[in-house]
Order: C-alpha cells, then structure tokens, then sequence
C-alpha cells in the first residue's frame, strides 16, 4: 500500500494504539498523532511509541491528515464526530472501530454529511478483555478479521485505503452491510458478553459468593474471561445493538425454558441430544478455525 504520510487517531487504547503499531511495524505510516481524554493513557502511548505527539485540538489533529481512526467506545462516536466536521479537509478518509454499525453511519450521516465520500465504516474483531494503550500489540490483528460496511456514497479510493491499512496490519478484510453486520455481532459476540457478565454479576451477588470464586476453575473461567471487558464499551454496545440484541436474547431465553423443562421431567435423552448437537458445532467451529 502507499504509505500513509499522517495518521490521526481519536481514542489511542487497545484497538488504536494496536492499529498504529502494526502500521509502524509494515513501514507504512509516517507521522502518528494521538487524541484522547486521559493525560496518562496518551502519555503511555508516547512511551510505547504508538503516537509521535499528542494533538492539543481536532484541528491540530486533522491538519494535513491522511487517514483518521476513531477508536472510542460508540457512546462517544457522535460528540467526536461533531468536534472534527469542521476541521476535516476533503480527501481525508475517516473510518472507525465500533463494534456496532448501523449507529455509527446514522451519526456519520447527522454529524459529516459533507464528508460521507470519505467515511468508511469498520469493526476490528480483535478485542480482550484488558483495554488501554498498555495492552496494545503490534500483532493483535494477524490473522484477525476486520469487517468494512461501505457507504454507497464511498470513493473507491477511501475504501481501498482503508482496506489496505488493515491489511498491512495482518489483518482479514471481509465487506458487508451495516444492517447484515449488526445482526451476526449480537448473536455471536454481544450476546456472549451479556450472559458471561450477567453470570460473574449473579455470582457475585450470592452470599457465599467467596466460596463460590474460590471454587470456581478452567470451565467458569473459559466461559466468564470476556466478563473482565470494559464497562462502559460494553454498556454502549449493548445499547447501540438493543434490537438485535434483544432478538438473541430472546431466542436464548427461549432455548434456556427448552433446557428448563428437560431438568424438570428428568430427560436425559432430550439433554444429550442438545448437547451433542451443540458440541459437533463447536468442534467444526474451532477446526474450521484451525484452533
């Protein structure tokens, strides 16, 4: 890819400071600026060599820029949107990182209408459970998937730039829908963060919750890792994604009253039979994967 003279990045934790250190690494960034709402957390991405300087303003940030990040969680998306309209030069390719879609492009189109040509949606898959710029890697989107949502109002040119950005990352870039987008995110990767936090909460609640930590091993801890994610990220997720949330949610309620009445009339058969539908899934998943 041709090389990006200057990158602006709102937002320099996990998934930022990541997406500039893989850059840094592929030779294929300049200068790094950084944006963001704690003194420390930026300071740190000095330290690591994430940003060559922090941005005193969006107009600082945005001068002369080539490509932009925006890295926060999507609660934030639209004040940040609002601070850097004014100052966006034409030809400047904007994209972010929020794990919902169809949110984002309704604010890109409230907050950037004049600059939509240039906005391309996207999503790293690429997320852990500890966040800030201290836990970025240079190699946490190899062999990742990242997913783009094009606008129709896209340039060619801005969808290949970003394309090729992450993929100089190491990176998977795979297109689709916002709408398509949302919907496969809350069945396998929303979902799952609400019911590993909702089963940590309700333990934690219980009053032998000590004894019941201090027991717990490898199956509670595969199944609640995801539990230890950010709050307020996942909160704005969850809000972002309420309808095709809910819609998973639902299902899963569902399939929960299924297993219900199953314990309760001792039927083992009907047991067996989902778990081992579910665990030949699971098996082709990760040998699909190659895990």
């Amino acid at each position: 890819m041709k090389p990006i003279g200057k990158l602006a990045i709102f937002g320099v934790g996990l998934i930022g400071g990541s997406f500039a250190l893989a850059l840094r690494a592929a030779g294929a960034v300049g200068e790094i600026v950084g944006v963001g709402r704690s003194v420390e957390n930026l300071q740190a991405a000095l330290e690591i060599g994430a940003i060559d300087r922090v941005a005193a303003t969006a107009a600082d940030a945005l001068d002369n820029a080539d490509l932009v990040l925006l890295a926060m969680p999507v609660g934030q998306m639209g004040a940040v949107m609002a601070n850097i309209a004014p100052h966006l030069q034409a030809g400047c390719v904007v994209t972010d990182a929020g794990s919902t879609k169809q949110d984002v492009v309704a604010l890109a189109r409230q907050y950037l209408p004049e600059h939509l040509a240039w906005f391309v949606p996207g999503h790293p898959i690429a997320g852990a459970e500890h966040s800030g710029v201290k836990a970025a890697r240079g190699d946490l989107y190899h062999g990742r998937n990242v997913v783009l949502t094009p606008l129709p109002e896209n340039t060619q040119a801005a969808l290949e730039k970003v394309d090729a950005a992450w993929r100089a990352c190491g990176a998977n870039v795979a297109h689709t829908t916002a709408a398509n987008h949302d919907s496969v995110f809350a069945a396998v990767s929303h979902l799952p963060h609400l019911l590993a936090f909702a089963l940590v909460n309700d333990i934690a609640a219980k009053p032998n919750a000590e004894e019941l930590f201090r027991h717990a091993a490898s199956g509670f801890r595969d199944f609640t890792r995801i539990a230890a994610s950010s709050p307020e990220m996942w909160r704005d997720i969850c809000l972002a994604n309420r309808i095709a949330l809910l819609h998973e949610l639902e299902a899963y309620q569902a399939q929960l009253a299924r297993l219900h009445d199953m314990l309760e009339n001792g039927d083992g058969a009907a047991l067996e039979q989902v778990f081992d539908n579910a665990s030949q899934a699971r098996r082709k998943w990760a040998t699909d994967k190659g895990l």
